[in-house]
């Protein structure tokens, strides 16, 4: 079971530790991002996805749903945001059910509102606001 806390000194860190989740979060393709809105989630991910290679344009899909960047090696990565969720059903008629089993990685914000189709096999990380560019940030399993 892995259990890490990362501290988050200021946005200047960001690069340094999304490479350090990089590697813990290697070989899960499910990982789910929670922390109250502003707590920086769409800045992290933003800052994953540049470690992993992207070099398009990483945003919150707030209406898309879903976005799709590609890594160095052209692989796809999928970004989830279903803050404006209703229903799980909503994310089931997009076939996030498919994205999930794809294999990719699959980078979710807001996963308690589609809970029930969660896999089982995922990583949480909680993003935590302890100062004004200060974050914690837990990974577990």
């Amino acid at each position: 079971m892995m259990n890490q806390t990362i501290e988050i000194p200021s946005l200047d860190a960001l690069p340094a530790v999304a490479g350090q989740v990089r590697a813990a979060v290697q070989g899960h393709p499910i990982i789910c991002f929670e922390g109250e809105m502003g707590a920086g989630k769409t800045t992290f991910i933003k800052a994953l996805c540049r470690s992993l290679g992207v070099q398009e344009e990483v945003s919150s899909p707030t209406f898309s749903l879903i976005n799709e960047y590609r890594t160095a090696q052209n692989e796809p990565i999928y970004h989830f945001d279903f803050y404006r969720l209703n229903t799980p059903q909503e994310a089931e008629d997009i076939g996030a059910l498919e994205y999930f089993d794809s294999g990719y990685l699959c980078l979710i914000e807001w996963p308690s509102r589609i809970e029930a189709l969660l896999p089982p096999d995922r990583l949480l990380i909680t993003l935590s606001v302890t100062g004004p560019s200060a974050r914690e940030l837990r990974i577990k399993n």
